[in-house]
């Protein structure tokens, strides 16, 4: 038996076993969804994949364009929003149960995936006889039959309480008071730029408000007098 033969043997093997390595890498490579394309676009320039909400199943784009492979997410994505497992009560509910299964399911309604004639729906029959709503104006004011009267002058606030005659010429001066002010005026003399003294009596005074053209008459406060 020759002993230089199993080297060249054990060299051929390694080299058709390096072959067949060669080969399924480049097979696989070419196959795989990362393949890189012929011209590279630098990775700066491509937006980042927006994010997406819990439970989309549809795949997302990674950073070089491709589609990656999807996971889906278990659990909650924050900590802080997993349920405390001591606040659950485990206790299973009978009496809710049984209201479910008491609950009567109606019939079926039309299925919307089958074609053909539509239910026959009944007419509305409107109420006879229904009373009609009438509506009456609101009441209005009755039109002015004339005109409107003129303004009444307003009381005076003079109190007479006594007069005076001079024994020089026997002109009478009446003593009015007005509030605190105490007044002195004789016949045919002006008060307040607007009163004027037509007649001085003994137990009362007649004056006339020259604004309005009305006389009043005021009496004797004999109360004030002492």
């Amino acid at each position: 038996m020759k002993m230089g033969a199993e080297p060249k043997k054990v060299a051929a093997l390694a080299g058709l076993c390096v072959i067949a390595l060669i080969v399924f890498y480049v097979n696989s490579g070419s196959s795989a969804p990362d393949a890189a394309p012929s011209v590279r676009t630098p990775v700066s320039n491509v937006s980042a994949p927006a994010p997406t909400a819990r439970g989309d199943q549809r795949r997302q784009p990674n950073a070089r364009g491709t589609l990656s492979e999807f996971k889906p997410r278990q659990g909650v994505r924050d900590p802080k929003d997993k349920p405390d497992p001591a606040t659950i009560d485990p206790t299973l509910r009978l009496d809710l149960l049984a209201k479910l299964q008491s609950v009567m399911v109606g019939p079926p309604g039309r299925n919307i995936f089958q074609t053909g004639a539509a239910p026959e729906v009944k007419p509305v029959v409107l109420p006879k006889n229904v009373p009609k709503i009438v509506t009456t104006p609101p009441p209005t004011a009755p039109p002015p039959t004339g005109p409107p009267p003129p303004p009444s002058a307003p009381p005076m606030t003079f109190k007479y309480y006594g007069f005076t005659i001079s024994k020089a010429n026997g002109r009478k001066s009446a003593f009015l008071l007005d509030g605190e002010e105490i007044l002195i005026a004789g016949e045919n003399d002006t008060v307040k730029r607007r009163y004027r003294v037509v007649r001085i009596g003994v137990n009362s005074i007649t004056i006339e408000d020259t604004q309005f053209k009305s006389t009043q008459t005021l009496q004797l406060q004999e109360n004030l007098a002492g």
